[in-house]
């Protein structure tokens, strides 16, 4: 019998425990995923025999557009992956399921995750998602082209300013300086989060028109000084995948990325990769979920979808299979096994920057609310306007600030 259902939700289980269901479950990533996501089910299924799983997955592209088709229509998975981009705007529409009482009663075990990575799912008070795995924001850079010739490695605790003095250094010897994160949400939050700010507030933004024109300001000098690509080399970083960022097509000394796509990352480059925080106080960092599951709030067997969750979180074995492919495993007696097993040096050097990191972790902050991946896009637009010239720093603030109001109202 299944332990999650004392909650008696299901159907099936009200009357049958041993009755045949079958859940639906919806991701996106790519063939490797799809494998190790496939074995870990079927373990489950081998463990109990009468759910079985509907399985579906594709790229990244189109997921959400999909995801949203379903679930206008009426037929969403009993249990899909979503990411913080989504999340609030799902919750919001009571499409999730909130699974705070199944972590008050233990059926949900979020005791072994960090504390900052569980509450990153609550939404308005509800537990809206469960963290797939951990991830937080990384500065990669090119070891071997600092060491051919003979500059210093950034390192953790730099200033913006100190980074941007170092960036203008590496630029005078080799033609590349720091690509220009202006654009790049990611940095911003940082930032942000360093000034006493954050990203959002409530339902609000968290920031005025005069921050981010400081946010401009400061990479605008730094373009200034050459301490950044040109704008056209700029844009194809903020435009590219993972693959093609600029530490690794040669055309940057480093990258704006997640800690986890290092190994993304050293598969596109011959040199050494180094990762370390983004400038400034690292405690502005926090454990991210680099993505939830999350149970449809209207699924005819609730509890037994819940117990898969809490299953390919805290079951040894599914970790063991999931390994690192969604981030680090939330689970931290069970992250140190999987950490230990890792052979691909530059998951390693992620899962050690990442470990030093969490020791100075500060709070979560809230979920991002409906209409961030327009806040996103917006920035990027805002942010390109400053560094091809064609508005100031000022003007492109506002014209950020304005349309950032528009999208989340």
């Amino acid at each position: 019998m299944l332990g999650a259902a004392a909650c008696g939700d299901d159907e099936a289980a009200s009357s049958d425990p041993n009755a045949p269901v079958k859940l639906s479950i919806f991701w996106w990533g790519g063939e490797a995923r799809a494998k190790l996501t496939e074995e870990a089910l079927a373990l489950y299924t081998k463990k109990h025999p009468n759910v079985t799983f509907e399985k579906t997955w594709q790229a990244n592209q189109g997921y959400f557009d999909k995801l949203a088709t379903l679930t206008a229509g009426g037929n969403p998975p009993d249990i899909f992956q979503i990411d913080d981009n989504y999340l609030s705007e799902y919750a919001s529409r009571n499409t999730t399921l909130d699974l705070t009482k199944y972590k008050d009663g233990g059926d949900l075990d979020v005791s072994k995750f960090p504390e900052s990575l569980w509450q990153y799912g609550v939404v308005d008070g509800k537990l809206a998602g469960v963290a797939a795995g951990e991830n937080t924001q990384g500065l990669v850079y090119n070891k071997t082209l600092l060491q051919r010739h003979g500059l210093p490695e950034p390192t953790t605790g730099q200033s913006w300013e100190e980074h941007i003095a170092w960036a203008e250094q590496v630029a005078k010897k080799t033609k590349l300086g720091t690509q220009d994160p202006s654009a790049d949400y990611k940095a911003f939050w940082v930032w942000l989060r360093q000034q006493g700010k954050d990203l959002y507030n409530g339902s609000d933004l968290g920031f005025t028109v005069e921050d981010v024109t400081k946010w401009f300001e400061l990479w605008k000098g730094a373009r200034d000084r050459k301490a950044t690509p040109s704008a056209d080399v700029i844009h194809e970083g903020n435009a590219t995948d993972i693959t093609k960022q600029l530490v690794v097509t040669g055309k940057a000394a480093t990258s704006w990325v997640w800690v986890n796509q290092m190994p993304e990352l050293k598969k596109n480059t011959k040199d050494e990769l180094g990762v370390i925080a983004y400038p400034g106080d690292p405690s502005a960092q926090w454990a991210r979920a680099s993505m939830y599951w999350s149970v449809f709030r209207g699924s005819k067997h609730k509890d037994i979808a819940v117990d898969v969750l809490n299953f390919l979180a805290n079951d040894p074995e599914a970790v063991k299979i999931l390994g690192t492919d969604r981030g680090l495993p939330s689970n931290l007696d069970l992250r140190k096994q999987v950490s230990d097993a890792v052979s691909d040096p530059a998951m390693k050097q992620s899962i050690q920057v990442e470990s030093e990191l969490a020791q100075k972790f500060g709070a979560a902050p809230q979920v991002p609310i409906k209409g961030h991946s327009k806040v996103r896009s917006e920035l990027t637009k805002a942010a390109e306007n400053a560094q091809y010239g064609r508005a100031t720093p000022a003007e492109a603030a506002k014209q950020f600030v304005d349309a950032c109001k528009s999208a989340i109202a």
